[in-house]
């Protein structure tokens, strides 16, 4: 088969440098399984000159959903998620409201404009952005001034364990247990940098409620090719809550995806046919 990994320009800014290399990464991996590859840079005013194959898109969030768009208008097919699906979960704010509203439990969370509304501590959060970047924990007031707009979220603290499971259609992978002190934020330096051990779950009876949360989390927000779910299990009241719905997550060999899968007994070749199958 023959592959177009479609990859991110460079600029000056980690999560490109993340995104690049998983690019070639993953370009690597299909090569190697013996399909044609070749990398492409995204360029909204190149989207003609692409092949009419396989479009594999591995860029940064903020990228993906403007590729995601410029493709769909240009009619081409490519393998990422949808337009639809992005808009849905990258506004986190959104996409509280609408897990919430369909009974997933949630963090309360509010605009950060509306601060007052949620007692401390709590967690500010850009109310657009990815991989954890500018995530803070307050343990008091005051809100600072510059993120007491639209924004940002302010969402209740909540202390467990974190938690993160694969999503590829019907496929649900493994929970991994991300192994931090409780209250310590997963972030994105201990993402990338400083990575804490991920295990899978032993509690047969909390991985069969994660798997199912999953399954209703994917559904609701329309899922249509690989996610990524990261919930929190919480310690006092054995609550499972919801933080996230990645539908544009790395795919790559080391990522948390890949682990979920795997400690599910799909082998990466069974994953990377799932992520070349899945159409938009």
């Amino acid at each position: 088969m023959k592959i177009t990994v479609v990859h991110e320009s460079w600029r000056a800014h980690p999560l490109a440098w993340i995104h690049r290399a998983e690019a070639r990464s993953v370009a690597a991996e299909l090569r190697s399984a013996g399909h044609e590859v070749r990398l492409v840079r995204f360029s909204e005013n190149a989207i003609a000159d692409l092949s009419d194959g396989p479009l594999l898109l591995r860029v940064s969030d903020p990228v993906m959903l403007v590729a995601a768009q410029v493709l769909t208008r240009s009619g081409k097919s490519y393998l990422g998620p949808s337009v639809a699906v992005m808009e849905r979960s990258y506004d986190k704010y959104e996409a509280y409201r609408i897990a919430s509203a369909a009974g997933v439990d949630c963090p309360a969370t509010v605009l950060a404009s509306a601060a007052g509304a949620l007692s401390f501590p709590v967690v500010l959060k850009p109310r657009r952005g990815s991989d954890s970047l500018g995530v803070r924990i307050l343990k008091h007031g005051p809100i600072p001034r510059r993120a007491r707009t639209e924004r940002y979220i302010l969402q209740e603290f909540v202390r467990g364990a974190e938690l993160t499971v694969a999503v590829c259609r019907e496929h649900v992978g493994m929970p991994l247990c991300i192994c931090l002190p409780e209250g310590t934020p997963y972030s994105f330096w201990r993402k990338y940098l400083l990575r804490p051990l991920r295990v899978p779950l032993a509690d047969a009876g909390l991985v069969h409620r994660v798997q199912r949360t999953a399954r209703q989390i994917a559904a609701i927000f329309g899922v249509n090719w690989g996610a990524r779910i990261d919930l929190v299990h919480e310690t006092a009241t054995d609550r499972l809550r919801f933080l996230e719905c990645d539908v544009a997550p790395l795919v790559g060999a080391r990522s948390a995806f890949a682990a979920s899968f795997e400690a599910a007994g799909i082998k990466r070749d069974q994953q990377l046919r799932r992520l070349l199958t899945v159409n938009r």
